[in-house]
């Protein structure tokens, strides 16, 4: 079997709700229960193309055809200020998990971050339960700077997350030509 890791498209939607069903993975995230392959449909296409000027990424991670991971690279907000930084998203469906799709995923979002999108700072929460990836974005050099208490209603309890960055690891250049 070959990974395929290319953006995502509309064509993408039915698979991705099907994903954002299993209620192991959307309970990884602030997703919400029920998500349809409409609601799915219009989000990608309201990204594709990107707007002009922007340096958002969403990647498919595509095993047999079938999208099975998902992962982003997204704007942190409007202010001119925090252009530097970018939020991340993963997920991978559950029959996909520890197969290194993930790890595929923060591989090729961190190279575009790091040598195409002029990005020095990437920055995600996780829940402070989720082991697997929280080992996964150590590994690609993310550290923790913090706990949110009670940051988020998961299965009827306000669990707590984990704030994790990770900075550029090296110096932006500047060509001597």
């Amino acid at each position: 079997m070959t990974l395929i890791l290319r953006r995502v498209k509309p064509a993408d939607a039915a698979a991705i709700a099907e994903q954002f069903g299993d209620p192991d993975v959307y309970g990884g995230t602030l997703q919400l229960p029920f998500a349809s392959e409409e609601m799915w449909a219009q989000r990608i296409a309201g990204m594709n193309p990107p707007a002009p000027g922007s340096n958002e990424l969403v990647l498919a991670a595509v095993l047999n055809d079938k999208p099975v991971g998902l992962a982003g690279l997204h704007p942190v907000g409007p202010s001119v200020r925090r252009r530097h930084a970018m939020g991340l998203g993963v997920t991978v469906a559950k029959a996909a998990q520890g197969q290194g799709v993930g790890n595929a995923l923060m591989t090729a979002l961190l190279d575009y971050a790091d040598n195409w999108a002029q990005v020095l700072r990437i920055e995600l929460t996780v829940y402070h339960d989720n082991t697997r990836a929280i080992r996964l974005y150590g590994r690609h050099g993310f550290e923790h700077e913090g706990r949110l208490k009670a940051y988020a209603l998961r299965n009827g309890v306000y669990e707590d997350v984990l704030t994790m960055a990770r900075l550029h690891p090296r110096q932006p250049l500047v060509s001597a030509a």
